[in-house]
């Protein structure tokens, strides 16, 4: 259980301000790599898990970022919406949910993602290993996907449960961070602090 996250009404504000915009459903979702330098890449918002403030992104399980969140689990979003000026930094641990979870109801939560996802966004979990050498001039052959069948098992559903929020308004020149806590019973709850921009 966890009460409402004051911040995520700013978020779905801004979404819907921003609504016009394509790239606003786009943020920078950034790891550490196993060197301990930072590794960052641009994901899709894919809407929060039910009515929770965990932040659902689909990504490849042969991705450089999934052997990254094995060795550490955290990471943070960084997200800006151009038209209303607002940027949210979003701190978080990040559970990845792929056909090897033994937790049903994630599997299940895997499976709506997929479902939800476009026919051309499914097609890039069939294709070539990213981030190998392009090795072929060849045209890539025609791969179908039964739009019937649940996930291949490359796709991968992460879940980054927040911990700390900074929202910046530029326009408003305002700064609050939003802090996480956690009582004897589990139940999470956040505390605002108003912070010089």
């Amino acid at each position: 259980m966890s009460t409402a996250a004051p911040w995520k009404q700013l978020i779905l504000k801004a979404l819907e301000t921003n609504s016009n915009i394509k790239h606003s459903t786009y943020f920078q979702l950034a790891t550490v790599a196993q060197d301990g330098r930072p590794s960052n890449r641009t994901v899709v918002f894919r809407g929060f898990q039910g009515d929770s403030d965990r932040i659902k992104i689909n990504t490849d399980t042969r991705t450089r970022k999934i052997e990254e969140l094995k060795h550490c689990p955290f990471a943070e979003i960084c997200w800006y919406f151009t038209d209303s000026w607002e940027q949210f930094r979003i701190n978080g641990r990040v559970d990845m949910i792929d056909e090897t979870n033994s937790d049903p109801s994630k599997l299940q939560e895997r499976e709506r993602s997929w479902f939800a996802s476009s026919a051309t966004s499914k097609l890039q979990y069939v294709g070539a290993h990213p981030g190998l050498p392009y090795i072929s001039e060849e045209p890539p052959p025609q791969v179908y996907i039964d739009p019937t069948s649940g996930p291949v098992s490359t796709f991968c559903l992460l879940v980054l449960d927040p911990y700390q929020v900074d929202y910046v308004n530029l326009k408003s020149d305002q700064r609050v961070t939003f802090f996480s806590t956690q009582n004897a019973n589990g139940q999470k709850s956040w505390v605002a602090e108003r912070v010089n921009p």
